[in-house]
């Protein structure tokens, strides 16, 4: 064989071998950045969820506050109607 031939045999298996390496490292970099818009997405999700957990816990908070309010004009009223009933 001439040594052209020869060296384009060793090109050819060289540039196979790089394929073969080359190729699930391209499909691993294309899962990465899969991975990286979905967590981008999932954190978006989280902040926007967060947001409305902040918001439900803050109503919590007031209708708390408005039943103690109305417990304790139910109790004066109750108070108010057994004193008058002379109880």
């Amino acid at each position: 064989m001439s040594r052209v031939r020869l060296a384009a045999e060793r090109l050819a298996k060289t540039l196979e071998r790089l394929e073969a390496v080359a190729t699930p490292l391209a499909k691993a970099h294309d899962s990465a950045q899969e991975s990286a818009q979905q967590c981008e997405v999932l954190g978006k999700e989280r902040d926007r969820l967060a947001s409305r957990v902040a918001a439900l816990e803050e109503d919590a908070r007031t209708l708390s506050s408005l039943t103690e309010e109305v417990e304790g004009r139910l109790d004066g009223a109750i108070a108010e109607i057994r004193a008058a009933l002379g109880r």
